[in-house]
Protein backbone atom coordinates (compact mmCIF):
# COMPACT_ATOMS: atom_id res chain seq x y z
CA UNK A 1 0.00 0.00 0.00
CA UNK A 2 1.20 3.45 -0.64
CA UNK A 3 0.16 6.56 0.29
CA UNK A 4 0.60 10.34 -1.50
CA UNK A 5 -0.59 14.24 -0.72
CA UNK A 6 -1.69 17.29 -2.05
CA UNK A 7 -1.83 20.13 -0.16
CA UNK A 8 -2.45 24.01 -1.61
CA UNK A 9 -0.74 26.93 -1.15
CA UNK A 10 -4.31 28.56 -0.70
CA UNK A 11 -7.84 27.65 -0.86
CA UNK A 12 -9.54 27.55 -4.23
CA UNK A 13 -5.88 26.45 -6.06
CA UNK A 14 -7.87 23.72 -7.64
CA UNK A 15 -5.97 20.64 -5.16
CA UNK A 16 -9.42 18.65 -5.33
CA UNK A 17 -9.50 18.28 -9.59
CA UNK A 18 -6.25 17.88 -9.07
CA UNK A 19 -6.65 15.22 -6.60
CA UNK A 20 -9.44 13.62 -9.16
CA UNK A 21 -7.08 13.44 -11.76
CA UNK A 22 -4.04 11.52 -9.66
CA UNK A 23 -6.72 9.39 -8.81
CA UNK A 24 -7.69 8.82 -12.32
CA UNK A 25 -3.89 8.48 -13.42
CA UNK A 26 -3.29 5.96 -11.12
CA UNK A 27 -6.46 3.80 -11.65
CA UNK A 28 -5.24 3.92 -15.48
CA UNK A 29 -1.86 1.99 -14.48
CA UNK A 30 -4.66 -1.06 -12.94
CA UNK A 31 -4.08 0.31 -9.70
CA UNK A 32 -6.87 0.41 -6.81
CA UNK A 33 -6.96 3.43 -5.66
CA UNK A 34 -8.76 5.54 -2.96
CA UNK A 35 -9.48 9.26 -2.18
CA UNK A 36 -8.64 10.61 1.31
CA UNK A 37 -9.96 14.02 2.74
CA UNK A 38 -9.97 14.46 6.58
CA UNK A 39 -12.08 17.09 7.16
CA UNK A 40 -13.78 19.21 4.91
CA UNK A 41 -15.92 21.96 5.01
CA UNK A 42 -19.00 22.77 2.42
CA UNK A 43 -22.53 22.87 2.04
CA UNK A 44 -22.68 20.85 -1.30
CA UNK A 45 -22.37 17.45 -0.12
CA UNK A 46 -23.57 13.33 -1.57
CA UNK A 47 -24.74 10.14 -0.39
CA UNK A 48 -22.67 7.36 0.32
CA UNK A 49 -22.25 3.80 -0.58
CA UNK A 50 -23.36 3.66 3.10
CA UNK A 51 -26.47 6.02 3.12
CA UNK A 52 -24.14 8.54 5.03
CA UNK A 53 -23.52 12.23 4.08
CA UNK A 54 -19.81 13.07 2.59
CA UNK A 55 -18.62 15.54 0.72
CA UNK A 56 -18.99 16.23 -2.71
CA UNK A 57 -15.61 16.58 -3.60
CA UNK A 58 -14.48 13.35 -2.17
CA UNK A 59 -17.82 11.53 -3.86
CA UNK A 60 -15.99 13.28 -7.32
CA UNK A 61 -12.57 11.66 -6.47
CA UNK A 62 -14.54 8.14 -5.93
CA UNK A 63 -15.72 8.20 -9.34
CA UNK A 64 -12.66 9.30 -10.77
CA UNK A 65 -10.94 6.01 -9.07
CA UNK A 66 -14.23 4.21 -9.75
CA UNK A 67 -14.45 3.15 -6.38
CA UNK A 68 -17.97 2.90 -4.43
CA UNK A 69 -18.05 6.82 -2.63
CA UNK A 70 -17.93 5.68 1.59
CA UNK A 71 -17.61 8.06 4.41
CA UNK A 72 -13.95 6.93 5.05
CA UNK A 73 -12.89 8.86 2.19
CA UNK A 74 -14.27 12.30 3.82
CA UNK A 75 -14.38 11.10 7.74
CA UNK A 76 -15.34 14.69 8.49
CA UNK A 77 -17.25 17.42 7.46
CA UNK A 78 -18.52 20.88 8.40
CA UNK A 79 -21.13 22.53 7.41
CA UNK A 80 -21.34 26.26 8.12
CA UNK A 81 -24.52 27.29 10.23
CA UNK A 82 -25.36 30.90 11.13
CA UNK A 83 -23.57 30.49 14.30
CA UNK A 84 -20.91 27.85 13.85
CA UNK A 85 -21.13 24.42 12.15
CA UNK A 86 -23.15 21.42 12.20
CA UNK A 87 -20.54 18.12 12.34
CA UNK A 88 -20.44 14.95 10.12
CA UNK A 89 -18.94 12.29 11.43
CA UNK A 90 -18.81 9.16 9.37
CA UNK A 91 -21.60 10.24 7.58
CA UNK A 92 -24.08 11.03 10.72
CA UNK A 93 -24.56 14.11 12.43
CA UNK A 94 -22.01 14.40 15.68
CA UNK A 95 -23.17 18.13 16.80
CA UNK A 96 -23.23 21.48 16.65
CA UNK A 97 -20.40 23.97 17.27
CA UNK A 98 -18.78 27.40 17.23
CA UNK A 99 -15.49 27.56 15.49
CA UNK A 100 -13.64 27.91 18.48
CA UNK A 101 -15.29 25.16 20.57
CA UNK A 102 -14.50 22.49 18.01
CA UNK A 103 -10.45 24.13 17.52
CA UNK A 104 -10.44 23.44 21.07
CA UNK A 105 -12.49 20.64 22.32
CA UNK A 106 -12.77 17.89 19.59
CA UNK A 107 -10.08 18.05 17.37
CA UNK A 108 -8.06 15.25 19.08
CA UNK A 109 -10.69 12.70 19.05
CA UNK A 110 -11.28 13.75 15.48
CA UNK A 111 -8.18 13.23 14.76
CA UNK A 112 -8.16 9.82 15.74
CA UNK A 113 -11.20 8.58 13.89
CA UNK A 114 -10.17 10.39 10.94
CA UNK A 115 -6.72 8.24 11.68
CA UNK A 116 -8.92 4.86 11.53
CA UNK A 117 -10.52 5.64 8.45
CA UNK A 118 -7.54 6.31 6.40
CA UNK A 119 -5.94 3.31 7.86
CA UNK A 120 -8.74 1.25 7.04
CA UNK A 121 -8.57 2.51 3.09
CA UNK A 122 -5.02 1.98 2.98
CA UNK A 123 -5.54 -1.89 4.11
CA UNK A 124 -7.88 -1.89 0.83
CA UNK A 125 -6.02 -0.03 -1.55
CA UNK A 126 -3.13 -0.02 -3.38
CA UNK A 127 -2.87 3.59 -3.21
CA UNK A 128 -4.37 6.63 -0.74
CA UNK A 129 -4.37 9.91 -2.80
CA UNK A 130 -5.04 12.47 0.43
CA UNK A 131 -6.03 15.89 -0.12
CA UNK A 132 -5.20 18.60 2.39
CA UNK A 133 -7.66 21.92 3.35
CA UNK A 134 -6.53 25.81 2.60
CA UNK A 135 -3.00 26.06 3.24
CA UNK A 136 -0.33 23.91 5.48
CA UNK A 137 1.28 27.76 6.29
CA UNK A 138 -1.23 28.54 8.56
CA UNK A 139 0.79 29.17 11.21
CA UNK A 140 -2.06 30.52 13.71
CA UNK A 141 -4.00 27.33 13.13
CA UNK A 142 -1.02 24.38 13.13
CA UNK A 143 -1.54 23.63 16.53
CA UNK A 144 -4.93 22.49 15.83
CA UNK A 145 -3.97 20.52 12.44
CA UNK A 146 -6.02 17.86 11.61
CA UNK A 147 -6.13 17.95 7.69
CA UNK A 148 -2.52 19.21 6.18
CA UNK A 149 1.08 18.92 7.42
CA UNK A 150 -0.25 16.49 10.56
CA UNK A 151 -1.60 13.49 8.33
CA UNK A 152 1.32 13.83 6.01
CA UNK A 153 3.92 13.63 8.64
CA UNK A 154 1.51 10.66 10.48
CA UNK A 155 1.81 8.66 7.47
CA UNK A 156 5.25 9.63 6.00
CA UNK A 157 2.98 10.91 3.18
CA UNK A 158 4.92 12.52 0.07
CA UNK A 159 3.64 15.94 -0.64
CA UNK A 160 3.04 18.07 -3.55
CA UNK A 161 2.18 21.49 -3.62
CA UNK A 162 -0.16 23.10 -5.96
CA UNK A 163 -0.51 26.36 -6.46
CA UNK A 164 -3.04 29.02 -8.64
CA UNK A 165 -0.90 30.94 -11.09
CA UNK A 166 -4.48 32.20 -12.39
CA UNK A 167 -4.34 34.75 -9.32
CA UNK A 168 -0.72 35.95 -9.80
CA UNK A 169 1.80 35.92 -7.53
CA UNK A 170 2.60 31.98 -8.00
CA UNK A 171 6.01 31.84 -7.15
CA UNK A 172 5.57 34.22 -3.74
CA UNK A 173 2.87 31.31 -3.11
CA UNK A 174 5.05 28.33 -3.02
CA UNK A 175 8.31 30.44 -1.12
CA UNK A 176 5.78 32.00 1.30
CA UNK A 177 4.67 28.25 1.69
CA UNK A 178 8.22 26.93 1.93
CA UNK A 179 9.29 29.46 4.24
CA UNK A 180 6.54 28.84 6.41
CA UNK A 181 7.11 25.28 6.84
CA UNK A 182 8.80 23.71 9.51
CA UNK A 183 12.24 21.93 8.18
CA UNK A 184 10.37 18.13 9.15
CA UNK A 185 7.83 19.64 7.05
CA UNK A 186 10.27 21.34 4.28
CA UNK A 187 11.56 17.30 3.91
CA UNK A 188 8.28 15.53 3.04
CA UNK A 189 7.50 18.15 0.15
CA UNK A 190 8.72 16.72 -2.95
CA UNK A 191 7.91 19.08 -5.59
CA UNK A 192 4.85 21.56 -6.82
CA UNK A 193 2.14 21.89 -9.27
CA UNK A 194 1.33 25.85 -11.35
CA UNK A 195 -2.47 25.14 -12.05
CA UNK A 196 -5.30 26.99 -13.78
CA UNK A 197 -2.26 28.72 -16.12
CA UNK A 198 -3.48 30.64 -19.42
CA UNK A 199 -1.22 31.83 -21.73
CA UNK A 200 2.49 31.02 -23.53
CA UNK A 201 4.04 28.82 -20.86
CA UNK A 202 7.45 29.80 -22.38
CA UNK A 203 6.92 33.41 -20.62
CA UNK A 204 7.58 31.19 -17.42
CA UNK A 205 11.35 30.87 -18.27
CA UNK A 206 13.74 28.24 -16.54
CA UNK A 207 12.17 30.51 -13.85
CA UNK A 208 10.07 27.25 -11.84
CA UNK A 209 12.73 25.32 -12.11
CA UNK A 210 15.07 27.44 -10.22
CA UNK A 211 12.77 28.11 -7.61
CA UNK A 212 12.63 24.31 -6.61
CA UNK A 213 16.09 23.88 -7.08
CA UNK A 214 16.05 26.50 -4.26
CA UNK A 215 14.00 24.46 -2.00
CA UNK A 216 15.70 21.16 -3.07
CA UNK A 217 12.22 19.66 -4.77
CA UNK A 218 10.87 18.95 -7.90
CA UNK A 219 8.98 20.92 -10.94
CA UNK A 220 6.34 18.72 -12.17
CA UNK A 221 4.61 21.15 -14.43
CA UNK A 222 1.97 23.85 -15.13
CA UNK A 223 -1.58 22.64 -15.90
CA UNK A 224 -3.25 24.46 -18.23
CA UNK A 225 -6.73 26.11 -17.91
CA UNK A 226 -9.61 24.32 -18.71
CA UNK A 227 -13.59 24.38 -19.05
CA UNK A 228 -14.88 21.88 -17.46
CA UNK A 229 -18.52 20.44 -16.49
CA UNK A 230 -16.97 19.23 -13.22
CA UNK A 231 -18.83 20.50 -10.08
CA UNK A 232 -17.06 22.81 -8.05
CA UNK A 233 -16.42 23.45 -4.64
CA UNK A 234 -19.34 25.75 -2.85
CA UNK A 235 -16.55 28.48 -2.10
CA UNK A 236 -15.73 28.29 -6.23
CA UNK A 237 -18.83 29.11 -7.85
CA UNK A 238 -18.81 32.18 -9.67
CA UNK A 239 -22.93 33.02 -8.19
CA UNK A 240 -22.80 36.00 -11.10
CA UNK A 241 -22.57 33.66 -14.17
CA UNK A 242 -25.09 33.61 -16.45
CA UNK A 243 -26.33 30.39 -18.69
CA UNK A 244 -27.66 31.25 -22.20
CA UNK A 245 -30.63 29.77 -24.21
CA UNK A 246 -34.48 31.38 -24.89
CA UNK A 247 -35.53 30.30 -21.96
CA UNK A 248 -35.18 31.92 -18.69
CA UNK A 249 -34.46 30.62 -15.48
CA UNK A 250 -33.94 32.67 -11.93
CA UNK A 251 -32.34 30.30 -9.04
CA UNK A 252 -33.06 31.94 -5.22
CA UNK A 253 -29.65 32.51 -4.23
CA UNK A 254 -30.43 31.62 -0.82
CA UNK A 255 -27.88 32.55 2.17
CA UNK A 256 -26.88 28.89 2.92
CA UNK A 257 -28.17 27.56 -0.34
CA UNK A 258 -26.76 23.53 -0.41
CA UNK A 259 -26.25 21.42 -3.66
CA UNK A 260 -26.26 24.19 -5.98
CA UNK A 261 -24.63 21.95 -8.83
CA UNK A 262 -27.99 20.64 -8.53
CA UNK A 263 -28.46 23.37 -11.60
CA UNK A 264 -25.57 22.74 -13.56
CA UNK A 265 -27.79 21.31 -16.56
CA UNK A 266 -30.23 24.68 -16.19
CA UNK A 267 -27.00 26.57 -16.53
CA UNK A 268 -25.66 24.53 -19.78
CA UNK A 269 -29.45 25.04 -21.38
CA UNK A 270 -31.34 27.85 -20.03
CA UNK A 271 -30.63 31.77 -20.05
CA UNK A 272 -30.45 30.84 -16.44
CA UNK A 273 -28.82 33.22 -12.99
CA UNK A 274 -28.63 33.05 -9.55
CA UNK A 275 -30.96 35.96 -7.83
CA UNK A 276 -30.73 37.88 -4.60
CA UNK A 277 -33.40 40.40 -4.67
CA UNK A 278 -34.87 42.43 -7.43
CA UNK A 279 -38.15 41.56 -10.04
CA UNK A 280 -38.11 37.80 -10.96
CA UNK A 281 -38.40 37.20 -14.62
CA UNK A 282 -37.72 33.55 -15.37
CA UNK A 283 -39.79 31.16 -17.44
CA UNK A 284 -38.96 29.02 -14.50
CA UNK A 285 -38.27 29.76 -11.29
CA UNK A 286 -36.13 27.41 -8.96
CA UNK A 287 -35.75 27.65 -4.75
CA UNK A 288 -32.83 25.48 -3.99
CA UNK A 289 -31.96 23.22 -0.91
CA UNK A 290 -30.59 24.80 2.47
CA UNK A 291 -28.60 24.31 5.20
CA UNK A 292 -30.86 26.94 7.44
CA UNK A 293 -34.71 26.56 5.67
CA UNK A 294 -36.55 28.64 8.21
CA UNK A 295 -33.73 31.37 8.27
CA UNK A 296 -33.72 31.51 4.73
CA UNK A 297 -36.99 31.72 4.04
CA UNK A 298 -37.00 34.77 6.52
CA UNK A 299 -34.86 35.80 4.49
CA UNK A 300 -36.55 35.71 1.41
CA UNK A 301 -39.25 37.28 2.68
CA UNK A 302 -37.29 40.00 3.80
CA UNK A 303 -36.27 40.94 0.19
CA UNK A 304 -40.07 40.54 -0.57
CA UNK A 305 -39.06 37.28 -2.93
CA UNK A 306 -41.91 35.42 -1.56
CA UNK A 307 -44.36 38.15 -3.51
CA UNK A 308 -42.20 37.59 -6.58
CA UNK A 309 -42.41 33.78 -6.43
CA UNK A 310 -46.61 34.28 -6.44
CA UNK A 311 -46.22 37.30 -9.18
CA UNK A 312 -44.66 34.17 -10.98
CA UNK A 313 -46.97 31.60 -10.47
CA UNK A 314 -49.67 33.97 -11.51
CA UNK A 315 -47.85 34.82 -14.99
CA UNK A 316 -47.21 31.04 -15.51
CA UNK A 317 -44.23 30.78 -14.67
CA UNK A 318 -43.06 26.97 -13.50
CA UNK A 319 -41.84 27.08 -9.68
CA UNK A 320 -39.65 23.94 -8.75
CA UNK A 321 -38.50 23.49 -4.71
CA UNK A 322 -36.09 20.97 -4.45
CA UNK A 323 -35.44 19.99 -0.95
CA UNK A 324 -35.68 23.07 1.33
CA UNK A 325 -37.15 24.75 -1.31
CA UNK A 326 -39.76 22.61 -1.19
CA UNK A 327 -40.73 22.64 2.28
CA UNK A 328 -40.80 26.58 1.96
CA UNK A 329 -43.30 25.86 -1.10
CA UNK A 330 -45.77 24.33 2.12
CA UNK A 331 -47.69 26.03 3.83
CA UNK A 332 -46.02 25.80 7.52
CA UNK A 333 -42.66 24.86 8.95
CA UNK A 334 -42.14 23.67 12.64
CA UNK A 335 -38.74 22.77 14.41
CA UNK A 336 -39.90 21.42 17.70
CA UNK A 337 -36.37 20.91 19.67
CA UNK A 338 -35.63 24.96 18.50
CA UNK A 339 -39.03 26.03 19.32
CA UNK A 340 -38.71 28.10 15.98
CA UNK A 341 -41.62 27.88 12.81
CA UNK A 342 -42.51 29.72 10.08
CA UNK A 343 -45.89 30.05 7.73
CA UNK A 344 -44.10 29.00 4.20
CA UNK A 345 -45.09 30.04 1.27
CA UNK A 346 -48.65 28.22 0.52
CA UNK A 347 -48.08 27.15 -3.01
CA UNK A 348 -48.36 23.10 -1.82
CA UNK A 349 -50.69 21.76 0.42
CA UNK A 350 -48.19 20.25 2.91
CA UNK A 351 -46.69 20.69 6.19
CA UNK A 352 -42.92 20.17 7.33
CA UNK A 353 -41.58 19.70 10.73
CA UNK A 354 -37.81 19.25 11.06
CA UNK A 355 -36.64 16.16 13.37
CA UNK A 356 -33.53 15.38 14.82
CA UNK A 357 -32.37 12.38 12.38
CA UNK A 358 -30.80 13.50 9.38
CA UNK A 359 -32.35 11.09 6.45
CA UNK A 360 -29.45 10.85 3.82
CA UNK A 361 -30.44 7.71 1.10
CA UNK A 362 -29.80 7.38 -2.72
CA UNK A 363 -32.97 7.31 -4.40
CA UNK A 364 -34.33 5.81 -7.75
CA UNK A 365 -38.27 6.14 -9.01
CA UNK A 366 -40.53 7.29 -11.26
CA UNK A 367 -41.54 11.04 -12.13
CA UNK A 368 -45.09 11.95 -12.46
CA UNK A 369 -44.59 15.36 -13.78
CA UNK A 370 -44.39 14.30 -17.44
CA UNK A 371 -46.37 12.53 -19.23
CA UNK A 372 -43.33 10.09 -20.10
CA UNK A 373 -43.29 8.97 -16.36
CA UNK A 374 -39.64 8.81 -16.73
CA UNK A 375 -36.81 6.91 -14.22
CA UNK A 376 -35.49 9.40 -12.23
CA UNK A 377 -32.44 8.78 -9.67
CA UNK A 378 -30.97 11.19 -6.74
CA UNK A 379 -30.29 11.42 -3.56
CA UNK A 380 -31.88 12.95 -0.34
CA UNK A 381 -30.44 14.49 2.55
CA UNK A 382 -32.62 16.64 5.22
CA UNK A 383 -33.79 16.91 8.48
CA UNK A 384 -37.36 17.78 7.79
CA UNK A 385 -40.58 15.25 7.06
CA UNK A 386 -42.78 16.68 4.65
CA UNK A 387 -46.51 15.64 4.97
CA UNK A 388 -49.55 16.51 2.72
CA UNK A 389 -53.49 15.28 3.42
CA UNK A 390 -53.79 15.42 -0.48
CA UNK A 391 -52.36 12.57 -2.61
CA UNK A 392 -50.57 14.76 -5.67
CA UNK A 393 -46.83 13.05 -5.46
CA UNK A 394 -43.93 13.86 -7.53
CA UNK A 395 -42.50 11.01 -7.86
CA UNK A 396 -43.30 7.70 -6.97
CA UNK A 397 -39.53 6.02 -4.75
CA UNK A 398 -38.92 2.49 -5.83
CA UNK A 399 -35.64 2.24 -4.02
CA UNK A 400 -33.90 3.61 -0.93
CA UNK A 401 -30.20 2.69 -0.36
CA UNK A 402 -30.15 0.26 -2.89
CA UNK A 403 -33.62 -1.15 -0.92
CA UNK A 404 -36.58 -2.13 -2.72
CA UNK A 405 -39.98 0.32 -0.98
CA UNK A 406 -42.77 1.91 -2.39
CA UNK A 407 -43.04 5.59 -1.18
CA UNK A 408 -44.27 9.00 -2.36
CA UNK A 409 -41.85 12.02 -2.59
CA UNK A 410 -42.72 15.36 -3.20
CA UNK A 411 -46.05 17.47 -4.33
CA UNK A 412 -47.14 18.71 -7.97
CA UNK A 413 -49.96 21.28 -9.10
CA UNK A 414 -50.65 22.63 -11.63
CA UNK A 415 -47.13 24.03 -12.87
CA UNK A 416 -45.63 23.97 -9.19
CA UNK A 417 -43.55 21.43 -7.68
CA UNK A 418 -41.92 20.24 -4.84
CA UNK A 419 -39.43 17.18 -4.37
CA UNK A 420 -36.36 15.70 -2.00
CA UNK A 421 -34.70 14.37 -5.38
CA UNK A 422 -31.10 16.44 -5.14
CA UNK A 423 -29.17 15.84 -8.64
CA UNK A 424 -33.17 15.79 -10.25
CA UNK A 425 -31.95 17.71 -13.31
CA UNK A 426 -28.96 15.33 -13.59
CA UNK A 427 -31.27 13.59 -14.95
CA UNK A 428 -30.83 14.47 -18.35
CA UNK A 429 -33.68 12.76 -20.42
CA UNK A 430 -36.20 13.94 -17.54
CA UNK A 431 -34.69 17.58 -17.75
CA UNK A 432 -35.08 17.81 -21.40
CA UNK A 433 -38.48 16.79 -21.49
CA UNK A 434 -39.04 19.22 -18.77
CA UNK A 435 -37.51 22.10 -20.62
CA UNK A 436 -39.81 21.36 -23.33
CA UNK A 437 -42.65 21.44 -21.57
CA UNK A 438 -42.14 25.01 -21.06
CA UNK A 439 -41.20 25.92 -24.58
CA UNK A 440 -43.82 24.02 -25.58
CA UNK A 441 -46.14 26.73 -22.94
CA UNK A 442 -44.16 29.02 -24.54
CA UNK A 443 -45.07 28.31 -28.13
CA UNK A 444 -41.40 28.05 -28.66
CA UNK A 445 -40.19 25.21 -30.68
CA UNK A 446 -38.51 21.69 -28.92
CA UNK A 447 -34.65 21.54 -28.23
CA UNK A 448 -32.12 18.46 -27.50
CA UNK A 449 -30.50 19.63 -24.71
CA UNK A 450 -26.51 19.81 -23.62
CA UNK A 451 -25.63 16.94 -21.77
CA UNK A 452 -22.57 15.70 -19.69
CA UNK A 453 -21.13 12.55 -18.08
CA UNK A 454 -18.96 13.22 -15.31
CA UNK A 455 -16.59 10.24 -16.04
CA UNK A 456 -15.92 11.58 -19.26
CA UNK A 457 -15.53 15.22 -18.06
CA UNK A 458 -12.89 13.84 -15.53
CA UNK A 459 -11.23 11.93 -18.54
CA UNK A 460 -10.69 14.58 -20.43
CA UNK A 461 -9.05 16.95 -17.57
CA UNK A 462 -6.89 13.57 -16.59
CA UNK A 463 -5.92 13.48 -19.97
CA UNK A 464 -4.91 17.24 -19.91
CA UNK A 465 -3.22 16.56 -16.27
CA UNK A 466 -1.05 13.62 -18.17
CA UNK A 467 -0.44 15.94 -21.02
CA UNK A 468 1.08 18.70 -18.80
CA UNK A 469 2.50 17.49 -15.67
CA UNK A 470 5.60 14.99 -15.28
CA UNK A 471 3.62 12.09 -14.58
CA UNK A 472 6.50 9.74 -14.07
CA UNK A 473 8.18 11.91 -11.68
CA UNK A 474 5.01 11.91 -9.38
CA UNK A 475 4.85 7.98 -10.08
CA UNK A 476 8.32 7.69 -8.69
CA UNK A 477 6.98 9.34 -5.16
CA UNK A 478 5.17 6.06 -4.40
Amino acid sequence: MSILMVQGTSSGVGKSLIVAAICRHFKRMNLKVAPFKSQNMSLNSSVSVEGGEMSRSQYIQSIACEEPPSVKMNPILLKPEIDGSQIIVLGKPYGHFSAKDYMNSKKEELFSMAIDALHSLMVTHDLVVVEGAGSPAEINLKERDIVNMRIAKYTNAPVILVADIERGGAFAQVAGTMELLEKDEKQIVKGYIFNKFMGDKSLLGDYPQELAKKYNVKFFGTMSYIKHKIPEEDSMIDWKKHGQGELKVDIIRLPHISNFDDFDPLLWNTDARFVESGKLEGDVVVIPGTKMTIEDLEWLKERELDSEIRSAVKRGAYVVGICGGYQMLGEELSDPQSQKGAKGLGLLPVKTEFRLEKITSNLIGWENLTDKKMKIEGYEIHHGISISKQRSPFAIVESVNGQKVNLEDGYMSSRIFGTYFHGLFMNFDFTQEFLNMVRRSKGLQEKQIIKSSLIEEIDKFTDLFESNVDTKEIEDLI
